[in-house]
């Protein structure tokens, strides 16, 4: 059995993914506090509102603070000569080798957030799939796209 890749992506990716699900929370939030005034008007006990803000204390806590610094451990990469192999998840841990003779082609993106941290996620296109790699730096996921590309050229003898 092969070893964990070794290379990991960028420690301010748990601060991107944090925003992002600060962002998420933001809805649960304003009805958690809306249902405290609501139940006011139309004579429902507060537990019901105590309740939820309770549990979305609890949620908040797991998926901005929590999560986050746990998928971050767990993502790694690396890129051999005839693959590309991935490793992430948080309960079940997913290793997966994509050859380069698969690949279609190589993208990077990046969304505000991934922007405000000078971050870019790298997509890894097969005819089957597509395999991400989130939240690089800027420069390494240009550089890993570029070699990932020149890699997976197929010499015309091949065809």
């Amino acid at each position: 059995m092969r070893e964990a890749p070794k290379h990991r992506i960028a420690e301010d990716a748990i601060k991107a993914w944090r925003l992002s699900a600060a962002l998420v929370m933001v809805i649960p939030w304003i009805l958690v506090i809306a249902s405290f005034f609501l139940f006011h008007f139309i004579d429902v006990p507060y537990w019901y509102s105590i309740v939820a803000l309770v549990v979305l204390v609890v949620l908040t806590y797991l998926f901005v603070v929590l999560v986050p610094k746990i998928r971050w451990r767990r993502w790694r990469y690396e890129l051999f000569e005839q693959e590309i192999y991935i490793q992430h998840g948080i309960l079940v841990v997913s290793r997966t080798l994509v050859p380069m003779i698969r690949v279609q082609h190589v993208d990077t993106k990046q969304g505000p957030i991934l922007k405000r941290y000078k971050l870019s996620n790298l997509t890894i296109s097969t005819a089957a799939t597509v395999h991400e790699i989130p939240a690089l730096p800027e420069q390494e996921a240009a550089e890993l796209r570029d070699q990932i590309s020149e890699l997976a050229k197929v010499d015309e003898d091949d065809v």
